[in-house]
């Protein structure tokens, strides 16, 4: 214990028992899953991120040990901890300085967005380097200013390598291209099982695989081309489930860099004009209809019955209107009446 944090200090890492764990320590060999909470507090104790509350729910962070994870400092550091511990590690700039681009991706994760999200097409370093804002305003004051952080860790698991299905992020590129069809059918199946919700994270899990493989190829080329026929059907899937959700605006925006870069796209249009149609963006709505009607005439029965529903809640909301502000301007005053002194 001693000679392990001699060597945590010599490598400018001070480690602090907060809460000793339980059994053996782990020889940790390459393909181990570790399962922690972490806090990331600056030395003044400005907390910058936790994941028990993060996006307002208590998610811990999954390592499989040998991935060459961005931030290394954290592999290195659970590897001197046994299962139940909880420590702090107190590390210096050189552990700490991608932790900025480490905390945007956790956060567009904990958010549901791309965890790729805001983060430009080039290498960690060369990120920092740019002056590109990450999003937010710690982060970006972090990037600007390196510095020591502190990490308290509760290490919670400790599993052998064989025993836990691979998630997708820890796997290969190879793993993943393979794994994209199942997710793809998965989601599908959950759709029509009337599981919305289930089936829109199957399909956002298979967009995020595909655009982490994209980030990897210049825009354009060959291969980010292929990936981006890959991701659109999951997209349009995706949009579909967000439509039922109610998630409006959100498909309105994927669609729009759909149609942007596929022109004739005929279901990005149909479900950007429903959507259009449900936030009462009335002219929005019967353009992207009568494009649709350009690209295949026979849907004009399904056109004509989407145009009538939203011209029906257009009248309902005018009468709706009509009726609340009734009488508001047209009161009169009562004549005045004669006083006498």
């Amino acid at each position: 214990m001693e000679e392990e944090a001699r060597k945590l200090l010599e490598e400018g890492i001070v480690k602090k028992l907060i809460s000793p764990g339980k059994g053996e320590l782990s020889t940790f060999p390459n393909g181990t899953k570790v399962v922690f909470h972490y806090r990331t507090s600056l030395c003044d104790g400005t907390v910058l991120d936790d994941s028990r509350t993060m996006g307002g729910r208590s998610k811990p962070m999954e390592l499989i040990l040998g991935k060459k994870f961005k931030l290394a400092a954290w592999e290195r550091v659970v590897i001197t901890m046994r299962q139940g511990e909880v420590a702090e590690f107190n590390c210096e700039n050189k552990h700490t300085s991608l932790y900025p681009l480490v905390s945007q991706s956790l956060r567009n994760i904990s958010a549901g967005k791309d965890p790729l999200e805001g983060q430009r097409h080039c290498c960690g370093i060369a990120q920092i380097h740019s002056h590109h804002s990450l999003g937010h305003n710690d982060l970006d004051n972090l990037q600007a200013n390196p510095q020591p952080l502190l990490f308290t860790i509760d290490l919670l698991e400790v599993l052998a390598p064989g025993s836990f299905q691979l998630d997708v992020w820890a796997m290969t590129d190879e793993e993943k291209l393979e794994l994209v069809p199942q997710i793809h059918e998965e989601g599908n199946t959950l759709f029509k099982q009337g599981k919305i919700t289930e089936a829109t994270e199957k399909y956002y899990n298979g967009i995020a695989c595909l655009k982490n493989l994209q980030m990897k190829e210049h825009p354009g080329d060959e291969v980010w081309v292929k990936l981006d026929h890959l991701i659109t059907p999951l997209l349009l899937n995706f949009c579909q489930c967000k439509l039922l959700q109610g998630q409006y605006y959100e498909v309105i925006e994927h669609c729009s860099a759909l149609v942007f870069k596929y022109e004739d796209n005929l279901k990005a249009y149909y479900k950007r004009a429903k959507a259009h149609a449900a936030v009462w963006n009335e002219v929005e709505a019967r353009v992207d209809f009568n494009k649709v009607l350009e690209l295949d005439p026979s849907l004009g029965p399904s056109v004509a019955k989407e145009l009538k529903a939203m011209e029906d809640r257009i009248r309902n909301k005018e009468k709706e209107e009509k009726g609340r502000y009734k009488g508001l301007f047209n009161y009169t005053e009562p004549p005045a009446t004669a006083t006498t002194g």
